[in-house]
C-alpha cells in the first residue's frame, strides 16, 4: 500500500478536527467570557531509506534519506488574551481589566472550584435573609476569602467598585462590609486549565495554580496584580470572525488537497493492477 495514502488519511482527519475547532469559535462568538481555541499540527515518524554518513578525507558526507508518513495533532490550545468589550449597564454585570479569573463554589465543598472570566452575575435568596452573588449556572461567587459572597436583602443600590468591593444602603445608609469583596483567581498557565462547559474552567495539575496555597486576591491587590474590575460591562468572547473565516478557507482547501492525494494514489493502485491484462 502507498505511503501517501496514509499520509493523505492523517491530513484529513487533522483538518477536521481544525474545522471543529474553528466551528466551535464561531458558534460561540457572542459567549460572554469565552475563550477561542487554536490547533497547532506535528508530523509523524519518518521512515529512514538510508542513514547519513560523515564526511571523509576523500569523500563529502551524505543526508539521511527520509520519507514521512503524515501529520498529528500537535496541540490543541485556548488562547487566553482579553475579549472585546460590551457595555450593557446592568449592575451585576462586571469585567476584569487584567489577568485574573472569577472563583464559583461548584458544590457544598467549598474547595471544589471552577474559575471563569464571564462576569453575568445576578442574585439569588439563600434562604437565611440574604442573597448570594451567582452564574447563570447558579454557582456562587466567592470573596477574597474563598466564601460565598452574602448581601442583606434588604440592600439597596448595590454597587460592584473597580477594587472588588459590593457596596450597598440599607435604610439609606451605606454599609461597610469587609466580606463583600469579590475575589480573583491568579492562574500561572491559563492554558493548563480544563473546559467544563458554562462558561466554567476546572484547576488541573498543569494550571501551576495551588487554590489551598496561592488562594484569591482582592482586585485593590495590586501587588498581586490580578486586575481591576468595571462595573456594567462584560468581556465578550476573544473570537476574532475574519481570522475565523481565514483558517476556515484554508482548511477546507487543506482537506481537498488530501483527498486528492487518496484520489491520486488510487489511481496509481488501479494502473498497477491493470498492468496484468
Amino acid at each position: 500500500m502507498l505511503r501517501s495514502m496514509y499520509a493523505g488519511i492523517s491530513g484529513m482527519k487533522n483538518f477536521q478536527t481544525k474545522l471543529d475547532v474553528i466551528g466551535n469559535n464561531i458558534a460561540n462568538v457572542n459567549t460572554a467570557g469565552f475563550k477561542k481555541g487554536r490547533i497547532t499540527f506535528q508530523d509523524m515518524l519518518s521512515q529512514t531509506s538510508q542513514g547519513a554518513s560523515g564526511p571523509t578525507a576523500n569523500r563529502g558526507g551524505i543526508n539521511p534519506q527520509q520519507v514521512g508518513t503524515g501529520s498529528k495533532i500537535g496541540s490543541i490550545d485556548t488562547i487566553h488574551t482579553e475579549g472585546f468589550q460590551q457595555y450593557t449597564g446592568g449592575p451585576y454585570d462586571v469585567m476584569i481589566q487584567g489577568d485574573g479569573m472569577f472563583a464559583v463554589q461548584m458544590s457544598a465543598d467549598n474547595n471544589d472550584r471552577a474559575y471563569t472570566r464571564s462576569g453575568n452575575f445576578g442574585l439569588s435568596d439563600d434562604g437565611n435573609g440574604m442573597n448570594n452573588l451567582i452564574t447563570t449556572s447558579g454557582y456562587k461567587l466567592l470573596n477574597a476569602d474563598g466564601q460565598p459572597i452574602a448581601i442583606p436583602k434588604e440592600a439597596e443600590k448595590i454597587t460592584i467598585e473597580g477594587n472588588g468591593k459590593i457596596t450597598y444602603l440599607i435604610d439609606g445608609q451605606p454599609v461597610d462590609n469587609p466580606d463583600a469583596i469579590i475575589g480573583l483567581a491568579i492562574i500561572p498557565n491559563p492554558g493548563g486549565l480544563e473546559k467544563i462547559g458554562g462558561n466554567l474552567y476546572r484547576n488541573t495539575n498543569n494550571s501551576g495554580y495551588d487554590q489551598q496555597q496561592d488562594g484569591l486576591s482582592a482586585p485593590e491587590n495590586k501587588e498581586v496584580g490580578a486586575g481591576s474590575l468595571v462595573s456594567g460591562v462584560l468581556e465578550m468572547s476573544n473570537v476574532d470572525l475574519s481570522e475565523e473565516f481565514t483558517e476556515m478557507i484554508t482548511a477546507q482547501r487543506a482537506f481537498q488537497a488530501n483527498t486528492r492525494i487518496i484520489t491520486t494514489s488510487d489511481e496509481i493502485l488501479q494502473e498497477l493492477v491493470n498492468l496484468k491484462r
